[in-house]
């Protein structure tokens, strides 16, 4: 049985190693924030972070992580950086029907964490596999601006 470390804790997962992260987070763990979008790795609904980076947990088989440190929404807020972006995310009404935003929060944490004072091209790039079938794309790069403003001061 694989053990891994999802947001700070020990689980012992019930599933073969091949089973991708986002059925044992959602299906053994009750950690639904994370969506199922596409299933190829190409929405990003399914975004997670590994050791910091973000990670389609939708093609990502837990044999992978084991060993490494998974966070999913659920305790980003945790999270000085997180909490910004949530927050902001929040003072700027960004979600519509919301089915994405999950991922676009832990793709813009990890953008921030890894540039504080991103430009619009890397925002742009940043961002660029997250789909927003609602269209926020102005108010989630001004989100982004908000939360990087908030995590410099």
């Amino acid at each position: 049985m694989p053990v891994l470390t999802i947001n700070g804790e020990q689980r012992e997962l019930q599933f073969a190693e091949d089973t991708p992260l986002l059925w044992a987070l959602r299906d053994e763990l009750a950690m639904t924030g994370t969506k199922f979008g596409c299933g190829m790795a190409m929405c990003g609904a399914c975004t997670v972070h590994v050791d910091g980076q973000p990670t389609r947990s939708c093609v990502t088989p837990i044999s992978a992580v084991a060993g490494k440190s998974v966070t999913t929404i659920e305790a980003i807020s945790e999270d000085a950086v997180g909490k910004q972006v949530q927050q902001a995310w929040n003072q700027l009404d960004v979600p519509q029907c919301g089915y994405c935003q999950s991922g676009q929060v832990m793709a813009a944490t990890a953008l921030l964490k890894s540039n504080p004072n991103p430009d619009d091209a890397a925002i742009n790039a940043a961002m660029s596999g997250n789909i927003c079938r609602c269209g926020t794309y102005n108010r989630i790069r001004d989100a982004i601006k908000l939360a990087a403003k908030a995590v410099q001061s």
